[in-house]
């Protein structure tokens, strides 16, 4: 167990996030949860806490660094280590054409995508490196080494946080500092709706039953935080592979 350690989850009312906080708090974390809707967070707090783990939240704007201080300084005095991140708050919408897209709908998603991931390590890793060490999750993506029609601003995004994860292990893999970025493949949440509804690129055509569940990217999260993982530090693991599969414990895919 890790009992006394902390995990931050941004993104963390819903979905994958969601999914994350109740994972890592059934592992023995005490989490912190981010997001903007205050009544979707306080609702995963109380699961929490009928569960008997510990749980804080702090409704935000990630994409403000201000905010992103506020929160990791908020998580710190109230739990005194923070020992994961997990980069998980992320938009698609609106998906369109390049040109179709309205910038500035366009730089939000860069701002929440790649901008926060990067303020939430610039404000951890001190923190982490004080305490001699801590485990960075982004979550990846196929589309960070893709092409897909509609989807410029989400390509985009997770190409440059693909970059980010491997700049943060030049930097600081060697002080005690593992990151990992996750590309767990299409998942059935809300974002996959807005794709579906979409119907640009043969993403949106998928059958919904092809998804993974969002507790089975938490499960991967959680097996992320372990040492087991440290072949991939620096890098992507891939839920697309039954060999990612097989370490994290799901089923192979079905083909």
């Amino acid at each position: 167990m890790n009992m006394n350690k902390t995990a931050i989850i941004t993104g963390a009312s819903r979905g994958i996030g969601k999914a994350t906080a109740l994972q890592l708090s059934q592992k023995g974390y005490q989490v912190a949860l981010a997001a903007r809707s205050e009544n979707k967070l306080k609702e995963v707090q109380d699961e929490i806490l009928k569960q008997g783990g510990k749980a804080i939240y702090k409704a935000c704007d990630l994409s403000s660094y201000q905010e992103v201080e506020d929160l990791i300084n908020f998580t710190k005095s109230e739990f005194n280590s923070i020992d994961v991140l997990v980069n998980n708050a992320g938009l698609i919408d609106p998906i369109s054409r390049i040109s179709e897209s309205d910038p500035e709908t366009w730089s939000k998603v860069i701002d929440l995508n790649l901008k926060t991931p990067y303020y939430m390590a610039k404000a951890v890793i001190p923190i982490m490196l004080k305490q001699g060490g801590g485990t960075i999750v982004n979550m990846s993506s196929g589309a960070a080494r893709s092409a897909l029609e509609g989807w410029s601003h989400y390509c985009t995004s997770k190409a440059a946080l693909y970059s980010l994860t491997r700049c943060i292990h030049k930097e600081y893999g060697e002080l005690g500092i593992r990151v990992l970025g996750l590309s767990p493949g299409t998942v059935a949440t809300d974002m996959m709706r807005s794709i579906k509804d979409s119907g640009l690129n043969p993403v949106s055509k998928l059958d919904w039953e092809t998804h993974l569940a969002p507790e089975s990217v938490a499960k991967a999260i959680s097996y992320l935080c372990t040492e087991a993982s440290n072949d991939f530090l620096g890098e992507d693991f891939s839920l697309k592979t039954n060999e990612g599969r097989a370490r994290v414990g799901l089923e192979p895919i079905k083909v």
